[in-house]
Order: structure tokens, then C-alpha cells, then sequence
């Protein structure tokens, strides 16, 4: 399959700079595979659409604020993105306008003047920082960090107003395991509202966890799909989860992911029982695959040549995709991180 087949075309103004006023409050819509029919809704009538005994699977990882400005010693700017912590005091990280030979520079994040020295260039845009403050990498982004937006959100490279937004919304409510860089967008849109009103109408829920990695959004620069090297990302099944997922198929309820990160988490299982364990994955999902375990999926609409919309073609066929795709352009939907959503069932 070739790359181009997922590329699209998409007025500059679908695209979200903020999120809805409220959770809950964006557009929904709503494909059924069985007659491949088209429904426009809100996102807030959820728990009416699914059936009673519907497992929802969440990936619960939480965004740090991976995103930060260093100064460089001549004034200048670098924009960094924060990847792991390799050792006490020592950053994997993504830098821009670093400047040519800047291994061995010397900077300092521009709020709080902590000092930083660049150890080594790798490939992709990766460097190696030394930093000169030995707290925990996650203590001092709290302090230093902003939200780790993808770049087709405009925000100030400085703490805003904005900024104490996004680190409220880019971040679903039932987020608790910290280390994503990037949020699994389709959660961004339950509240706790909505959460006790699927509770209501009978729906189940598990939590998984991913965390999500700047490899995620990036698109396809490969001409056929088959040529795409995946990147791997973390990823843990507890007890609970794998009890209620093999519940759920044991009494033929449906599993339904939210997000295509809760996806690749279960489709990483072989077919044998679900089994609490942590590991890596790097499963591309395009067409042509055969799902295992996952009969639904809520996800957002995502950027084209991306291994997102590649897996969206997966679950419901290629053309369908475009059909899908054409009809909420059409209808104004709003796209990317916060942007509206999609049933599929």
C-alpha cells in the first residue's frame, strides 16, 4: 500500500487551537461498519450509543510538560522537547537551533537559570543533555516545562496564560502514570460527568497504559507503508485490566478502545488469554491486518500519512477512510489533538 493513499487535503482552519469549552461538549461521529452509515452527534451522548456490557479500554498515561526553552550564552533560543532520562542528571532530548557544533555548549533553561551542557549529537535531531540540577527529570519539567502540544497548535515559547490551560486539558481526567510526551488525545473529551453516566447505562471500563512518544505524530515519509520503521513505546496491563479483558471476551462483550494508543496496547497480545505484564511495542496497524482483540474504536481524526489515520483505514478499509474523512471536512468537524472525535462500531 502506498503512503500517499492516506494523504488528504484539510483547510488550515479545521484545524484546533483550543479545545471545547467544557469536555464532553465536542462533535461525535458516529460510523457503523455493519451498513457504513454516517451520524453526526455530540460527544456527549455516549453513553447512549454504546450497549450495556461494552468494555472501554483507556490508556491512563499522564503528559509531563516535556517542552522547554534553553538560552544559549550568545542570547539566542532553543526550543527543546524532553524524550527520557538516561541516568541522574543526564536528558535524552529534541533540540532545534542548536547551531552547528554544539557539542559542548553550555545553556540554561531560560525561567529558572539551570545550567545544561550538550554531551552528544545523535541521530534524528536527538542530543544528550547534561544537567547541572540532579532532581528527577519530571520534578524539574513541573518547574521549567510546558505542555508538550504537537507544533500545528500555536503557543508562546514562554508560561502563559494559555500555557496553565493546556496543562489542564492536555490531559485527561483519569490520567495517573506519568511519562507520556504526548497526550492520548481521544480521552481528552470524557469528564468525570461522563464517566459516571457510562457507569449508568451499564458500560465497563479498564485502564491501560502507553505512553504515548513523539514517534507517534510523525508522518510517513517512506513511499510504501511496508518500508515504514515503527517506533516503540512502552506499555503496561495490570491484573484488573487483564481480568476485565478476559471477561469481556469470554462472555462476548465488546472491547472498545479509546484511542488508537489503548489499540495497539491490546493488539500487541497474542491470542492466547490476556496476562498482566509490561513491555514495548512497536505494532504498525494499516491494511491490510486482522484484528484480534479490538471490536470498536473512539479516536479523534489525525494527520494525514500518519501511522494514526493508517490505522483508522485498518478497522474500516481504505476507502471507507476517505469517505469518513471527506464527510467531516464537509460537515466542519474540528481536527487533531483537540479537535472532535469518531465512533466506530
Amino acid at each position: 500500500m502506498r503512503t500517499d493513499e492516506l494523504d488528504f487535503e484539510l483547510p488550515a482552519e479545521l484545524i484546533a487551537q483550543t479545545p471545547t469549552e467544557k469536555r464532553g461538549e465536542s462533535r461525535l461521529l458516529h460510523y457503523q461498519r455493519g451498513d457504513r452509515s454516517i451520524a453526526h452527534r455530540r460527544f456527549g451522548e455516549l453513553p447512549g450509543l454504546l450497549r450495556r456490557g461494552d468494555l472501554l479500554v483507556f490508556n491512563d498515561a499522564r503528559v509531563i510538560p516535556a517542552r522547554f526553552t534553553l538560552r544559549k550564552e550568545t542570547g539566542g533560543l532553543v526550543d527543546g522537547l524532553f524524550l527520557a532520562e538516561e541516568a541522574e542528571g543526564v536528558w535524552r532530548v529534541m533540540l532545534r537551533n542548536a547551531g552547528a557544533g554544539a557539542v559542548g555548549k553550555k545553556l540554561a533553561f531560560e525561567d529558572e537559570g539551570i545550567g545544561t551542557r550538550i554531551l552528544k549529537q545523535a541521530d534524528g535531531g536527538e542530543f544528550v543533555l547534561v544537567v547541572d540540577d540532579r532532581r528527577p527529570a519530571v520534578e524539574i519539567l513541573n518547574e521549567v516545562g510546558r505542555m508538550p502540544l504537537p507544533p500545528y497548535i500555536q503557543r508562546s515559547r514562554r508560561h502563559d496564560d494559555r500555557d496553565e490551560e493546556d496543562r489542564r486539558r492536555y490531559q485527561t481526567v483519569y490520567a495517573k502514570t506519568p511519562g507520556a510526551i504526548a497526550a492520548p488525545t481521544a480521552g481528552l473529551h470524557f469528564s468525570e460527568e461522563l464517566l459516571a453516566a457510562l457507569d449508568e447505562a451499564g458500560v465497563q471500563k479498564a485502564f491501560v497504559t502507553l505512553h504515548v512518544g513523539v514517534g507517534t505524530f510523525k508522518p510517513m515519509t517512506v513511499e510504501e507503508l511496508s518500508q515504514h520503521l515503527m517506533h516503540s513505546e512502552a506499555y503496561s496491563i495490570d491484573a484488573e485490566a487483564a481480568e476485565a479483558l478476559n471477561r469481556a471476551k469470554s462472555e462476548g462483550r465488546r472491547i472498545i478502545a479509546v484511542g488508537t494508543t489503548a489499540a495497539r496496547v491490546l493488539e500487541s497480545q497474542l491470542d492466547e488469554p490476556f496476562a498482566a505484564r509490561s513491555g514495548e511495542t512497536a505494532i504498525f496497524i494499516h491494511p491490510p491486518y486482522r484484528w484480534k482483540h479490538v471490536d470498536g474504536l473512539i479516536t479523534n481524526f489525525h494527520l494525514p500519512r500518519s501511522t494514526l489515520i493508517a490505522l483508522v483505514a485498518a478497522m474500516v478499509g481504505l476507502e471507507e477512510q476517505r469517505r469518513i474523512y471527506q464527510a467531516a471536512i464537509g460537515e466542519r468537524y474540528r481536527f487533531f489533538s483537540y479537535g472532535d472525535a469518531m465512533l466506530i462500531e
